[in-house]
């Protein structure tokens, strides 16, 4: 084996024995480590391209985690690299048969987009999950019934069955909140969202309910920015952050728009939005105070 070898093979081998994130995850943290082992071998994307009959952008695209690859090409690679262990190896094209298994998501593909199937990947690897929401509760937070008029708002064209199959997917990804080894989702949402009765008064109570009740889990922090605050560190829209206890994984923000999405993972980047979701949690009341205030809107819709 190479220097580079002997750190690399039990991040693998925690992925083949405890599988997070399906492919999304698992293309990341394999073309992570096959890019640690190019450049300690000291060989260019070129020269690795063209072992595999390819490119230097095919190289790329697999080291960055955004194509699934074949067990020939990663074996190919290995040898170029100079890997002969044969259990490294083994780990290696265990993992890369991984990358091409569907994700549980994908049974939704009919109103699942590419690149949110992006996103839920991630969630599902995360072990914190800092969020702001403008306009709407937080997906992971909201009822069917909440997600129901989210979904009929967003997709006026979709039919019935599509709006349920949406319903479905978002109820689906919210048990990720109660598992065992449940992420922490540190959640500020804008008082306006809470104050828009969406789906009318019945629902937005019932949705209001809801986020009395995630606040009890130990995973689930809240915090409501009030309108009393004026301007926000985090005028324009929403963003989701997302951090991960592998360090193959690096923190990435996630910012939807209406009909794609921007996921930003250089450490400026990051590290600016880090700032602005800090300053938005220092702005806005306690958590203790937040559930006062549902409590009080609460009252309200009753």
């Amino acid at each position: 084996m190479s220097a580079a070898q002997p750190s690399s093979e039990p991040s693998l081998r925690r992925y083949l024995e405890h599988p997070r994130g399906g492919p999304t995850v698992l293309r990341i943290v394999l073309g992570t480590q096959l890019r640690r082992l190019r450049e300690a071998a000291g060989i260019t994307r070129e020269a690795a391209g063209d072992a595999i009959r390819g490119s230097h952008a095919k190289i790329s695209r697999l080291e960055l985690g955004r194509v699934s690859c074949k067990e020939r090409d990663v074996a190919d690679l290995l040898t170029l690299y100079n890997v002969t262990d044969e259990a490294a190896r083994s780990d290696f094209l265990k993992l890369a048969g991984r990358t091409s298994t569907p994700g549980w998501w994908h049974q939704y593909g009919d109103v699942l987009p590419g690149w949110f199937e992006t996103h839920i990947g991630l969630e599902e690897a995360a072990s914190v999950i800092r969020t702001y929401e403008v306009q709407f509760v937080p997906g992971l937070l909201q009822t069917a019934e909440y997600a129901r008029a989210v979904a009929q708002l967003g997709h006026p064209r979709s039919t019935p069955e599509e709006i349920e199959r949406r319903v479905q997917l978002r109820v689906q990804r919210q048990e990720l909140l109660t598992l065992r080894d449940a992420p922490r989702v540190w959640a500020v949402i804008d008082e306006a969202s809470l104050r828009r009765p969406l789906g009318g008064p019945e629902v937005m109570a019932g949705q209001l309910r809801h986020l009395l009740k995630m606040a009890e889990l130990p995973n689930v922090t809240l915090q409501i920015a009030p309108f009393s605050l004026g301007g926000l560190a985090a005028a324009g829209g929403p963003i989701t952050i997302l951090r991960f206890l592998e360090p193959d994984l690096p923190d990435i923000v996630y910012l939807e728009q209406l009909t794609s999405a921007l996921y930003l993972d250089k450490r400026d980047d990051v590290d600016h939005y880090l700032a602005v979701m800090d300053r938005l949690s220092a702005q806005s009341e306690s958590p203790r105070e937040s559930l006062a205030i549902l409590e009080r809107l609460l009252k309200q819709e009753s």
